[in-house]
C-alpha cells in the first residue's frame, strides 16, 4: 500500500497486528513528532518519520531515538529547530543530518538524499534529493524503506516493506547487486538484521552476498566491528553467524570462525568443532543475567579457535588438541586487535579463552585448596563469566558424562564459596605489605620488594592466610635463601 493512511484508533478492529503496533507507538511519540512536523510544514517543508523508526513502530518496539527525513537542507532544519529543541548537534551535518533532543526523545533529521557511491570505499558522495520515493530507494532493505508523514500520518511504502515485514523477509528495494555494490556493508547488515529480528534473508539477497563477499574488503575494520558486535548481541546470533560462514563473509574478517569446520574422517572421529562452538554460544546466551554480555558471547565464539592449529591424531586414532587454549588466546587477541576492539574488551575475552580449560581435571580429585585459590585469583573479576563459559562448554550428548561434569562444577563453585567466605578470595594479597617488607629486610623500594611481595603472595595462595609472626618468619627464610640478608 503505497500511499494509504494509517487508520485512526477507532478502526483498530480492522487493523493488522503491525498497524496496531504502529498506531500505539506513534501515539506515544506523536506529541513531539507531530509538533515538529507542524513546524516544518509552517516553514514550507515536508517531514517524515522514516527507516528503522517506522520498522520498529510496526514491530511495537519503537525506542527513544527517532529518524526523520525532509526536503529542508541542514541550514533550514536548524532554523526550524532553534527555539524549540532542548539541544542541537551538528556532528552529521556533512551528510545532511542535524540532531536534536526534545521531550526525552533523540531526533535525527536528514535531508532527502540521492547519493551515489564511488564503488571503491564505503563513503557516499552526498547529493541532496528532491522527493521521498527516491530517498527511500537508496535505503538498505525494504523493511527500512517505509515512511510516515507528519503530522498527517500518511503511510508511504513504495517497495513492499510492510509485506516483507509481515513475512519476516530481508529484501533490498532495488537489486541486491546494485545495493551491495553501492555499499558492501549492507551484506553484513543483512546478517545482523537476521540475528536481531529473526528474519530470513531472501534467496536473491543471499546469492548476492555470496558472490560479492570479497567486496566487504572495501569497508573499514571499525564499521565491520560495529555491525558484527550488533549481530553477536542479537536475539538469535546463531542464525547470523551461520549466514556469515555460509556466504563467505566471515572469511573476509573472521576467518577463524570458518576454520572451525574441521574435516571429520572415519579414522579420527571427533565432534564437529564448528557446531560445538555455535552450541556453546547459544548456551552462553541462555545464561546471561541482563541483556547481551558481549565479552561472554565473544569468548564462547572464540574459545576453540586454537583447535585447527593444534589438531593431532595419535597412534590409537584418537584426536587431541593439546594447548589449544593457549593458541586460541593468542589468535583471539590478534583478531580482536585487527577488528579494532578496545584493549580492555580484548583483554577480557582473551583471558577467558585462555582459562576455559582450567576446570577439566577437577572431577578427578586433584585440586587442592591452593589450586582453587589460584583459579579464583587468575580469573579475578571474570570469575562469574568463567563459570558461565565453562558450563556452556559442556555439550556432550552422553547424559551420564554431562550430569557428572555439571555436578563437578557445582561442587567447585561450592568449594570456592566456602574458601572465599573464610579467606576473602576476591582480594588475595600477601600477608605483609610493601612497607612491612622494606622495614623487615632493611631494603629501599625496588625489585627486591617486588620479588618478596610475589613470593609471599604465592605462599598465601598455596597455604592460605598466615599470621604476622609466621609471615615474617617466611619472609626472612626466603630472604636468606636468596642471599638478601645473612
Amino acid at each position: 500500500m503505497s500511499e494509504a493512511s494509517v487508520p485512526h484508533v477507532a478502526d483498530r478492529r480492522q487493523l493488522t497486528a503491525a498497524q496496531r503496533n504502529a498506531v500505539a507507538e506513534l501515539l506515544r511519540v506523536s506529541p513531539v513528532a507531530d509538533e515538529l512536523g507542524r513546524r516544518f510544514a509552517r516553514a514550507g517543508h515536508e517531514l517524515h518519520l522514516v527507516g528503522g523508526s517506522v520498522r520498529d513502530a510496526l514491530l511495537g518496539r519503537l525506542g527513544e531515538d527517532l529518524d526523520f527525513c525532509t526536503d529542508a537542507h541542514p541550514d533550514q532544519t536548524l532554523t526550524v529547530l532553534k527555539g524549540w529543541a532542548e539541544s542541537i548537534w551538528e556532528t552529521g551535518r556533512e551528510f545532511g543530518t542535524i540532531g536534536a533532543q526534545r521531550g526525552g526523545l533523540r531526533l535525527e533529521i536528514t535531508t532527502f538524499r540521492a547519493e551515489s557511491y564511488d564503488q571503491v570505499s564505503r563513503n557516499p558522495v552526498v547529493a541532496y534529493g528532491t522527493n521521498l520515493t527516491d530517498d527511500l530507494k537508496r535505503r538498505d532493505f525494504t523493511v527500512n524503506a517505509m515512511a510516515v508523514s507528519l503530522p498527517e500520518h500518511r503511510f508511504t511504502d513504495p517497495y513492499g516493506g510492510l509485506d516483507d515485514l509481515a513475512a519476516k523477509v530481508i529484501r533490498t528495494p532495488g537489486t541486491p547487486r546494485e545495493s551491495f555494490g553501492d555499499d558492501p556493508l549492507r551484506m553484513l547488515r543483512a546478517a545482523r538484521f537476521a540475528a536481531q529480528l529473526r528474519f530470513a534473508v531472501h534467496p536473491d539477497v543471499r546469492v548476492a552476498m555470496t558472490r560479492m563477499a570479497a567486496d566487504l574488503d572495501r569497508i573499514t575494520a571499525e564499521r565491520i566491528r560495529d555491525e558484527f558486535t550488533k549481530l553477536l548481541c542479537g536475539a538469535d546470533p546463531i542464525t547470523g553467524l551461520r549466514l556469515l560462514v555460509d556466504t563467505g563473509l566471515a572469511e573476509r574478517f573472521l576467518p577463524e570462525l570458518t576454520g572451525l569446520k574441521l574435516e571429520i574422517d572415519e579414522h579420527a572421529q571427533h565432534k564437529d568443532v564448528y557446531e560445538h562452538t555455535l552450541t556453546v554460544v547459544s548456551n552462553a546466551v541462555a545464561l546471561e543475567d541482563d541483556g547481551c554480555d558481549f565479552v561472554l558471547r565473544m569468548a564462547a565464539l572464540m574459545h576453540d579457535v586454537g583447535k585447527p592449529a593444534t589438531k593431532a591424531v595419535g597412534s590409537d586414532g584418537r584426536v587431541s588438541f593439546h594447548h589449544h587454549e593457549v593458541v586460541g588466546a593468542r589468535l583471539t587477541k590478534a583478531r580482536m586487535k585487527a577488528m579494532r576492539y578496545p584493549k580492555d574488551v580484548t583483554a577480557q575475552v582473551t583471558k577467558l579463552v585462555g582459562l576455559h580449560l582450567r576446570f577439566y581435571g577437577y572431577g578427578r580429585g586433584e585440586w587442592t585448596d591452593s589450586a582453587v585459590r589460584r583459579y579464583v585469583t587468575d580469573a579475578g573479576d571474570l570469575l562469574p563469566r568463567l563459570h558461565k563459559l565453562t558450563r556452556s562448554d559442556c555439550t556432550t550428548r552422553n547424559r551420564r558424562k554431562a550430569t557428572q561434569l555439571a555436578s563437578d562444577y557445582s561442587a567447585l563453585e561450592e568449594r570456592i564459596a566456602r574458601i572465599a567466605a573464610e579467606e576473602d578470595l576476591a582480594r588475595v594479597r600477601p600477608d605483609l605489605d610493601g612497607n612491612a617488607i622494606m622495614e623487615l629486610l632493611g631494603v629501599p623500594p625496588g625489585p627486591v620488594v617486588g620479588r618478596a611481595w610475589k613470593h609471599l603472595k604465592d605462599v598465601r595462595l598455596e597455604h592460605g592466610p598466615l599470621d604476622r609472626d609466621a609471615a615474617e618468619a617466611e619472609l626472612l627464610r626466603w630472604a636468606r635463601a636468596e642471599g638478601i640478608v645473612e
